[in-house]
């Protein structure tokens, strides 16, 4: 039974992956717009917890200052996320180490790089070999999250002892 479960451990990749990839299929403009509305969101709120209530004009301002930071933000966030969808069934299954690393590192870049040229079909966006570095980022640390996690997880499992000692 277990063995007819194992391909549904990467169904949470999957549907991250279809999530990025509707995500960049969005036209530029409504991309823009989407992020730009978190940054505003983001420096509302921040405005809010200060005690400072900007108006709208100073708002806007400030969410156009990190609006790029936060598209960017964004970027390693969802690969961040994708990393260790894709990580940890592997690592379930027995790969470790710097086969892990490879393998889900090829995958998840691999995707990335697919995605940018996905956008090159789409009205106001293009490929970017800086949104794949980018993305790499949060690949990397979302692999390494995975086997910080396992390895202390497996720490915290007491060993079985053999039979006969």
């Amino acid at each position: 039974m277990l063995n007819l479960l194992r391909p549904f451990s990467f169904l949470p990749a999957i549907l991250i992956m279809y999530a990025i990839f509707t995500m960049s299929g969005q036209p530029g403009e409504t991309s823009a717009a989407l992020s730009y509305k978190v940054s505003y969101k983001i420096v509302e709120m921040k405005s809010r917890l200060a005690g400072d209530y900007k108006d709208e004009y100073q708002l806007a301002y400030e969410a156009e200052l990190i609006h790029p930071k936060v598209r960017k933000l964004a970027h390693m966030t969802e690969y961040f996320c994708l990393a260790i969808a894709v990580s940890f069934p592997f690592y379930v299954y027995g790969l470790r180490g710097i086969p892990l690393m490879l393998v889900a590192g090829v995958i998840c870049v691999g995707f990335a790089g697919l995605d940018e040229y996905h956008q090159s079909f789409v009205a106001g966006r293009g490929p970017s070999k800086r949104d794949v570095a980018i993305d790499s980022i949060g690949i990397f640390f979302g692999i390494l999250a995975v086997r910080i996690f396992c390895w202390i997880f497996l720490l915290l499992i007491p060993k079985k002892k053999k039979r006969g000692k």
